[in-house]
């Protein structure tokens, strides 16, 4: 694990410094969608952690968001987002990371999130724990959900679809101390993870935007379902995400919708 571990978190900067150097340059913008965008940072980010995953570990997959998925000779996969956050990027808004995880036999074993802006490298390895710049982070102590910060997001069909999470939010914002929308899924969820929002709900994400988070949340102390408190999964729908003592008051607010 400790030559996974180091492999990722030497990546993870070097991708996360390259975002940080061009991040005040002119961006070149293509849509995938209405709203859905992708940047030449983007490519140039995956392209540099592809290339060197397939260098270090040529019989290893990987699923990464701008590239088909590469099948690898065994069960051994990497999960990456190499700009997670790229509305943000794109506009100059300095919230973002690039998120890599390492998946054995269908389940997350290793997980990292590096925000280059702020230097903040979070690291979480399956029963080891997790941590934010070395130092071990746990998930808050809030109890009950009228104190908590909470964080969410609005999924990029949301001109089209019904199912966009304005009901959800309308419901869940006034019974909240307060919600987040910063628009990086990751970093929310190792956000959530050091105990600097208690929970975090979303609609429609990938699982390049929730391999390495879901691991840091968990194993920071919190609990992962979907949003109706069944069992979820990188396919699933929506996640509900929190530091497991307001879990059961946000499945309520949910389910009346």
């Amino acid at each position: 694990m400790q030559q996974w571990k180091s492999f990722a978190v030497d990546l993870a900067r070097k991708a996360g410094l390259l975002l940080k150097e061009k991040f005040s340059q002119t961006h070149i913008i293509d849509y995938k969608g209405d709203i859905n965008i992708v940047t030449e940072a983007d490519k140039m980010s995956e392209v540099l952690i592809m290339e060197a995953i397939s260098r270090q570990f040529p019989d290893h997959g990987i699923l990464s968001e701008e590239s088909p998925a590469v099948t690898g000779a065994g069960k051994i996969r990497w999960i990456v987002d190499p700009l997670d956050g790229t509305t943000n990027y794109a506009h100059g808004y300095p919230v973002f990371c690039v998120s890599i995880a390492l998946e054995i036999e269908d389940k997350i074993v290793l997980g990292v999130i590096y925000d280059p802006m702020r230097d903040d490298m979070f690291v979480a390895a399956r029963g080891e724990g997790a941590f934010l710049n070395e130092k071990k982070i746990a998930v808050s102590s809030v109890k009950d959900l009228s104190r908590s910060l909470l964080a969410t997001g609005f999924p990029y069909d949301i001109r089209e679809s019904k199912e966009n999470n304005l009901d959800y939010f309308n419901a869940m914002a006034v019974k909240v101390q307060a919600i987040r929308r910063a628009g990086a899924a990751a970093l929310d969820l190792a956000y959530l993870a050091a105990g600097r929002f208690d929970g975090f709900w979303e609609l429609k994400l990938k699982p390049w935007d929730t391999a390495a988070a879901s691991l840091m949340v968990e194993e920071a102390g919190g609990v992962i379902s979907d949003i109706t408190g069944g069992k979820w999964h990188l396919q699933s729908p929506a996640i509900l995400a929190s530091n497991g003592l307001i879990h059961e008051q946000m499945i309520r607010i949910l389910q009346d919708v």
